[in-house]
């Protein structure tokens, strides 16, 4: 069983609230999104692992059990090209859940004109196979959003 961590603080509002369909009809896969604080901070890793993609708007983390955790930072933040993210560890890097692996700043994106509202998604999963999704309310950094068996 994984248990699923919030990369970062703020509102959950479900993969339905992403405004971008690839996430919101889940065809990247299962799980749910966080609309994030308007305040500079770290994201997080999600769970502990090996991180197999790092890019300044986006990551992958692979637990043992070969569970991989996709954290997208906002929407159409790949347009940015790395422009108002910090990469704080690396790809390969094995990595604890609650370690920050990237900083950035959500009122900076959403002055931008994109959505700062990050995704976290169960890659290769099965929506069964996730239990005790969180779809609404309020979430701290760190924070259970779901737990995958």
């Amino acid at each position: 069983m994984t248990r699923v961590l919030s990369p970062v603080s703020g509102r959950v509002v479900g993969l339905a609230g992403v405004p971008d369909p690839v996430f919101a009809q889940a065809m990247v896969g299962p799980g749910t999104a966080v609309d994030p604080e308007r305040a500079p901070g770290q994201a997080i890793a999600p769970v502990t692992g090996t991180i197999v993609k790092l890019h300044p708007h986006a990551y992958v983390v692979v637990d043992a059990e070969g569970h991989g955790v996709l954290v997208h930072l906002g929407i159409d933040t790949v347009q940015l090209k790395g422009a108002g993210f910090e990469l704080l560890a690396a790809e390969g890097d094995a990595v604890t859940a609650g370690q920050p692996l990237i900083g950035w700043d959500p009122a900076a994106i959403e002055a931008g004109g994109r959505s700062p509202i990050c995704a976290v998604v169960a890659l290769d999963a099965n929506a069964d196979a996730l239990s005790d999704v969180a779809e609404s309310g309020e979430v701290d950094k760190g924070a259970e959003l779901f737990t995958w068996s």
